[in-house]
């Protein structure tokens, strides 16, 4: 007799090896474990924490002889002026012969000579100028934060013709190698100049910057700064009833004798040939001397980077650890999708988690700055949705969420805790530390090249190219823009997790 067997069937329903699935067993072992979650929360609270005691430990002295541009921008409005009136529209045209140093030391690339027409002679006023330089070429510049490159000629070797035309609210340059044929640099438009305008020849440069660093910090000195342009061939076109006369612009200054390392006063010469000789100081740009309040209200984030290290490397190696990492590929062949899932959630818990942290700790480290005289005008009141506050926070909460996918690749290839989080830290911190005391130019290069360079999205000073500064890191100045750097980070943190996914492949679990 044939016994046959029916064979067992499960009545449970088969599994589902989605994706969603893979990303709610992923989150219900992070939500499972008290710990994490419980670092989560200390993450958050110290991230707030430490902004705002970071704020509430900087003050200032204000600003009183600050000087500010047409849009509000903090200015520098001081150089050598040699002017008339100019009532309606004209045009004023003249050739710089040359321009040097005017106290023996090497004359500063953006020295300036040539023309300048300006609403009046306030500090900070509206104006537009064509002007030479010595590395430079020669540009078109206005209202301090403009500037539109002409030619590449350097004034101190080749002499340069330069024209500037006002018609109504427009302010035309050109330059001209020969008198004869010009070459137009760019039109721009002063909204509400005036009938009467002031227009002539001008110089300044910045003062001569001398940056020496040790392991025992950093000395800036500033000294000095005159340069002398030389000019022929002036003429105006146009209605003025004055003559020539010479102006030091500036902010006026206090009463008293003058400062010891106050530079000498400008001068103006001009001989029987017709030669103007115009000896100043100053510049005419953009303030970049001053502390940036953005980035100063992130102090927080670099702490932060800590939990978020720790949290990235324990999603993954706790799993080694305890051998559990088999029982989740058993259940999961595909390897490759975990450590996706895994991905996905870090990215979620850390980013949601540190936008909100961030957020929280850069309104309090504002408010806190505001008490300590960070006030407007000099230092804007931002809030969390003003310009560049934004970026900036969405920003830091990204680096929080790349350092953690960081750590979490870096895991899958050591599966060793304690080896992925220094080396994680190494990665981002250390380069960071070290930026405040080697030699400048090796600082740069760290802060370029290694995850550090995702700490430059906090930055809220806007940086201009027509300006000569110093970009030291204990200043909170880093050399590559905010997503420039953070881009950086994330190119770790990609190949970090193309590695680990070769790993998985290629090794056992």
């Amino acid at each position: 007799m044939t016994t046959t067997i029916t064979p067992y069937r499960s009545r449970l329903q088969p599994a589902h090896a989605g994706f969603g699935g893979l990303l709610l067993a992923e989150w219900t072992k992070f939500r499972t474990v008290r710990a994490w979650t419980i670092v989560l929360g200390v993450a958050a609270v110290a991230t707030a924490a430490v902004c705002l005691l970071g704020a509430a430990g900087s003050s200032t002295g204000g600003g009183a002889q600050d000087t500010y541009g047409p849009d509000g921008t903090a200015v520098v409005d001081v150089f050598r002026y040699t002017h008339r009136p100019l009532t309606g529209d004209g045009t004023l045209t003249v050739r710089v012969t040359g321009l040097s140093s005017a106290d023996g030391r090497t004359v500063e690339p953006w020295a300036k000579a040539g023309l300048l027409v300006k609403r009046n002679l306030t500090p900070g006023s509206a104006y537009a100028a064509v002007l030479a330089t010595p590395t430079h070429g020669v540009r078109m510049q206005w209202d301090f934060t403009h500037d539109t490159a002409g030619s590449r000629t350097d004034v101190t070797t080749t002499p340069r013709w330069l024209r500037l035309t006002r018609t109504g609210d427009h302010l035309t340059g050109y330059e001209s190698p020969d008198g004869r044929t010009w070459t137009k640099i760019r039109d721009v438009r002063l909204p509400g100049l005036p009938h009467t305008v002031q227009v002539g020849l001008f110089t300044g440069t910045p003062p001569h910057e001398d940056v020496r660093r040790a392991f025992g910090g950093t000395s800036e000195t500033y000294d000095g700064g005159q340069a002398t342009g030389t000019f022929d061939h002036l003429s105006l076109r146009g209605t003025s009833a004055a003559s020539w006369a010479g102006t030091d612009m500036g902010p006026a200054l206090p009463d008293g004798p003058a400062p010891h390392n106050a530079p000498p006063a400008g001068t103006t010469t001009v001989s029987a040939s017709g030669t103007y000789t115009l000896t100043g100081h100053g510049d005419i740009a953009p303030a970049q001397d001053g502390p940036d309040t953005v980035q100063m209200s992130f102090q927080g984030v670099f702490f932060a980077v800590l939990f978020m290290v720790a949290l990235g490397t324990l999603f993954v190696t706790a799993e080694y650890k305890r051998g559990l990492i088999r029982t989740t590929f058993t259940a999961t062949p595909a390897r490759l999708k975990v450590l996706a899932a895994k991905t996905v959630v870090i990215i979620a818990v850390t980013f949601t988690t540190g936008l909100a942290a961030v957020a929280v700790g850069f309104t309090l480290a504002q408010h806190a700055l505001r008490s300590n005289g960070f006030t407007p005008p000099r230092f804007p009141e931002l809030s969390v949705l003003d310009h560049p506050a934004p970026r900036a926070v969405v920003g830091s909460a990204a680096l929080l969420s790349l350092v953690a996918v960081l750590a979490l690749a870096v895991g899958v290839i050591l599966r060793n805790s304690a080896g992925t989080i220094a080396t994680v830290v190494v990665l981002v911190l250390l380069p960071q530390i070290l930026s405040f005391a080697l030699p400048l130019p090796a600082a740069q290069w760290l802060l370029r090249v290694t995850p550090a360079a995702a700490f430059a999205v906090q930055q809220g000073v806007t940086r201009y190219p027509q300006v000569t500064y110093n970009c030291l890191p204990e200043s909170g100045c880093y050399p590559l823009s905010p997503w420039h750097g953070l881009a950086v980070l994330a190119a770790y943190t990609a190949a970090a997790l193309l590695l680990a996914a070769w790993s998985l492949r290629r090794r056992d679990a």
